[in-house]
């Protein structure tokens, strides 16, 4: 009986991660797999057909006494990566911890998100803590920037400048963090709320241009309506569904 456990836990320790990797479907799929279910490597990892990039990862195996599934996960993309802490449990909850993510608005991101599908620029984010179910944030403390963001459209490129959101973390309802630019042609304040009964977000504050804004971005503005006394304009609430 020893030797029979012996094996068994040999055989678990070394089993290949092809061997329990799901085969490739239309949600994700991996062009290469190695290494074994604990420490491995997912090649030209795929999601929705768009190129995501490398994934490696290291599973805690003391944590699966606790009844968690929790690995330490590296993504690595051209121009980008995601590392973190990720514990994933039951009901299709995801739990995160240490995160940090640089990454490049190119067009395989923007294929995930088609509402900003007209936006470039570069997203860092450290998320010291965030909780999700079923793909709906419930609990989230960090901060998320986006850096030279960019609009284009059929009138050419317009710059809006770079834009920080932090999460306090704790609290009931939607998550909702302050939302600030930090440089740019647009002075902005205001709140960024993830919506619980449906994933997306919701925008509201005050938007103000500043001296170099371009006069299309400016005229833009002119449809939010008159200023205030101190020239800010008020936007929102604005809805992005995913």
């Amino acid at each position: 009986m020893l030797a029979v456990a012996a094996f068994a836990a040999i055989v678990i320790a070394r089993l290949p991660a092809s061997w329990v990797i799901p085969a490739p479907s239309p949600a994700f799929a991996c062009a290469d797999v190695d290494g074994s279910i604990w420490s491995g490597t997912c090649t030209g990892l795929t999601a929705q057909g768009s190129a995501v990039g490398d994934l490696t990862w290291n599973v805690h195996g003391l944590r699966l006494l606790m009844g968690k599934l929790s690995a330490n996960m590296v993504l690595t993309r051209p121009g980008g990566s995601v590392r973190g802490d990720f514990d994933f449990g039951m009901g299709n909850s995801l739990t995160l911890h240490d995160v940090q993510a640089n990454l490049p608005l190119d067009q395989s991101m923007k294929a995930l998100m088609p509402a900003f599908r007209s936006l470039s620029g570069t997203a860092n984010a450290n998320v010291a803590f965030a909780h999700v179910v079923n793909d709906v944030v419930k609990q989230i403390q960090g901060r998320i920037e986006v850096h030279d963001l960019e609009d284009h459209d059929s009138n050419g490129v317009t710059p809006l400048g770079s834009f920080a959101v932090t999460f306090p973390g704790g609290g009931n309802g939607d998550p909702t963090g302050q939302l600030q630019d930090i440089g740019g042609p647009l002075a902005v304040q205001g709140t960024l709320r993830l919506m619980q009964d449906k994933p997306g977000l919701e925008l509201n504050g005050y938007v103000t241009p500043r001296a170099d804004a371009a006069p299309g971005l400016r005229q833009q503005l002119q449809y939010l309506g008159s200023p205030d006394p101190q020239g800010r304009r008020q936007f929102g609430p604005i809805q992005f569904t995913f």
